[in-house]
């Protein structure tokens, strides 16, 4: 009886033994899953962690910093002085016919710019580039040079092209029989240079009032061809 119990406690300590090996080595294998997994799971949080990094870094905006120069106020072209000049004979002004109609705004000035043809658009075209007027005049065009705009009002722009007139008086017959007596006693001498010339004009500044009230240098005094 002894000996059934001495054996009966040797298997039992056996087996206690093999269930403390199997439990001991079944806790081993679930420590090293359970560090897998929290390894596996930092991996992917620090993963994570970079994309969110990438993706708040790019979503920085960065602001661009740059001198803007500022910007050139461009040069206001210079007004001609307009100035009383010896240049101009005021007896010249006796044989301007109708002279009432016009309105004087300096005695004398002088304009430089281009002759251009006042007869492009006309029925008539005329080789010296001038309208001949029945009064006897030029009726001239120049291009004013820059700094000269002042010079030109509505009535250039619109009538005459955006042109300065200018009037030779006496210059061809008159056909004109209310003209005539003002061409008595004077003779043309001014010299017209042709299309294109660059010149300088000397003579009285008027508003003529009788047709599109444009300005005009009217008589002409002196036209001098000029580089």
């Amino acid at each position: 009886m002894a000996l059934e119990n001495s054996c009966l406690w040797v298997r039992s300590s056996v087996w206690l033994i093999i269930i403390i090996v199997i439990g001991t080595n079944i806790f081993k294998l679930l420590l090293a899953l359970l560090k897998l997994r929290m390894g596996t799971m930092n991996a992917s949080r620090k993963h994570r962690t970079g994309i969110l990094d990438l993706k708040r870094a790019s979503a920085i905006k960065y602001v661009s910093i740059s001198t803007v120069a500022t910007p050139a106020i461009p040069a206001t072209p210079a007004t001609p002085i307009i100035t009383p000049s010896t240049e101009c004979d005021p007896s010249i002004s006796a044989h301007v016919y109708h002279p009432n109609r016009l309105i004087v705004k300096q005695e004398c000035i002088a304009v430089t710019g281009t002759i251009v043809n006042a007869t492009a658009t006309q029925s008539k075209h005329q080789a010296d580039g001038t309208r001949h007027e029945k009064d006897g005049d030029t009726h001239g065009w120049l291009k004013v040079d820059s700094g000269f705009e002042n010079l030109l009002n509505s009535g250039n722009t619109n009538d005459e092209d955006g042109n300065l007139v200018f009037e030779i008086i006496s210059r061809f017959p008159v056909t004109q029989t209310d003209a005539k007596a003002a061409c008595q006693g004077y003779t043309d001498q001014i010299m017209l240079p042709p299309v294109g010339s660059h010149v300088r004009i000397v003579g009285r500044f008027v508003q003529d009032t009788f047709h599109g009230q444009w300005n005009e240098i009217h008589p002409v005094r002196s036209i001098t061809v000029i580089p």
